[in-house]
């Protein structure tokens, strides 16, 4: 996983008009980072992250704020994965601040693959461990993460593709034989890594109360309800969804650039480069 330069966003791209296009690597921290939120994903971090930003905590880092909303993020999370697993380069308390600085919490993969790196980075932060039932937790997994990291395509890029490859390290290869494993292990980690006092282990129903006093803020004006986000068919419709719209991408692209077989494979490999976190030249 070689540091890929950062190219502008195509302007074919008219079927992802939502997605920003920020090189995080120009960024400098411009808020304080106040909140680690380490629970895995499918442990409720979606909602968590509507409810940080409602407490105040904005902006809230999660798995879409690299897949969705920023894709150029992917390019730094690539040159962590190659300092952590390959030992390529370096990733500390600056790039952090680069990649995070517009924001003051962080949750949800591929954030929690660096648990141990930000805990050490940011020791200010409060640590927040959302959890649930690991027999649930790993179903809910199967599901959603797992399916969508060992799609066909996905897994063909496994050698030289982010995602699939911090999925599969994570893992230990095999997230459904070592799922459960290492759902306690990273969990007791976690827990020995952390001071009791700056720890919050929390789980999706407990509503406002524990979250504010921890997080030492007031609670939400006017009895508004507790966020719930990224149900499981929620997650396979939105990555279906996004699926759709960057394959449309790619046949427009080739439409403009000529619609020989040249042009398609041109654009496929753009569209392949953005949707699965990386933008080499081409």
């Amino acid at each position: 996983m070689a540091s890929q330069p950062y190219t502008p966003k195509p302007v074919t791209d008219v079927f992802t008009p939502g997605d920003t296009d920020i090189n995080r690597r120009e960024c400098r921290r411009v808020v304080p980072m106040r909140v680690l939120a380490l629970g895995l994903g499918r442990t409720g971090t979606a909602s968590l992250r509507t409810a940080l930003k409602e407490l105040g905590f904005d902006d809230c880092y999660h798995m879409m704020s690299a897949s969705v909303e920023n894709p150029p993020d992917c390019l730094m999370w690539s040159d962590a994965l190659a300092a952590k697993y390959d030992g390529k380069g370096t990733f500390g308390r600056e790039q952090w601040d680069q990649l995070f600085g517009h924001c003051q919490a962080i949750c949800d993969w591929p954030c929690v693959a660096f648990a141990k790196e930000l805990i050490e980075a940011y020791p200010e932060a409060k640590v927040l461990l959302t959890t649930r039932d690991v027999d649930s937790w790993h179903a809910s997994t199967m599901k959603t993460v797992h399916w969508r990291a060992t799609e066909p395509e996905l897994r063909l890029a496994a050698k030289f593709d982010w995602a699939a490859k911090f999925w599969t390290s994570f893992w230990d290869g095999d997230f459904e034989k070592n799922g459960k494993r290492k759902f306690k292990e990273y969990y007791d980690e976690i827990r020995a890594l952390v001071p009791p006092e700056n720890l919050l282990e929390y789980k999706m129903g407990e509503g406002w109360q524990p979250l504010c006093d921890f997080l030492e803020v007031p609670l939400p004006e006017g009895g508004k309800k507790f966020p719930r986000t990224n149900d499981t068919d929620g997650f396979v419709d939105r990555c279906r969804k996004r699926n759709r719209m960057q394959m449309l991408n790619v046949l427009f692209r080739a439409t403009v650039v000529g619609g020989s077989f040249a042009a398609i494979v041109f654009g496929a490999t753009m569209s392949y480069r953005r949707f699965f976190g990386w933008r080499g030249r081409a």
